[in-house]
């Protein structure tokens, strides 16, 4: 008889500790020991969820993916067609923003499972297909505005992005996160240089 599958509640509690640990700690701070502790759990029961310190990272990683999903909300975006580069940039700064502030220690987390995942290639599968999801959607969008190399123009929103969510949230601008106008005023500059003049954000 297949052993009975833990509740989706159970395997939740246990990925968003291994997140907040992550942040807290890094990941030598990362066991199934102290998930139990820090969730409130009897001993042993993240071991029921997720047996193998490889499996516990993957459900990190499957449950930030889901996370970050609702902090960038693309499924929310305006069709930029219809709105036009200032709509998407308001959209982009908006999520940016969030990920600065309010999802700061999420944000870390990403950055200890991403050095990790540089060390584990069966890690890097699992990274790499979540933050496919995200490219494929801002691909969508910028295509819609008639970017002329969609691959690349997401490349350089993308690299833009986590540069300066890495600056402000774990390098030398920590302590100067800009606020949102400031964000979308360089979102702003960025596009307008990708799609060209006459297509620019005001």
């Amino acid at each position: 008889m297949p052993a009975p599958q833990p509740s989706a509640s159970r395997a939740e509690l246990v990925a968003d500790t291994a997140l907040t640990l992550l942040a807290e700690r890094g990941m030598r701070g990362l066991t199934h020991r102290a998930v139990d502790e820090a969730a409130g759990l009897p001993q042993g029961s993240t071991s029921n969820v997720v047996r193998t310190r490889q499996a516990l990272l993957e459900l990190a990683v499957r449950r930030l993916a889901d996370r970050e999903a609702r902090v960038l909300a693309l499924h929310e975006m305006p069709d930029p067609r219809t709105g036009g580069p200032e709509s998407l940039v308001d959209a982009l700064a908006l999520a940016t923003h969030r990920a600065l502030t309010r999802n700061r220690e999420l944000t870390l987390a990403r950055y200890e499972l991403a050095l990790e995942a540089t060390r584990r290639p069966e890690l890097r599968a699992h990274f790499d297909a979540a933050g496919a999801r995200f490219r494929e959607q801002l691909s969508v969008l910028v295509s819609a505005l008639g970017s002329t190399d969609p691959d690349r123009h997401v490349l350089s929103l993308v690299a833009w992005a986590d540069g300066l969510m890495y600056s402000c949230v774990a390098g030398t601008y920590h302590a100067q996160v800009p606020d949102l106008d400031q964000v979308r005023s360089g979102l702003g500059e960025l596009l307008s240089g990708m799609l060209g003049d006459g297509k620019g954000v005001a």
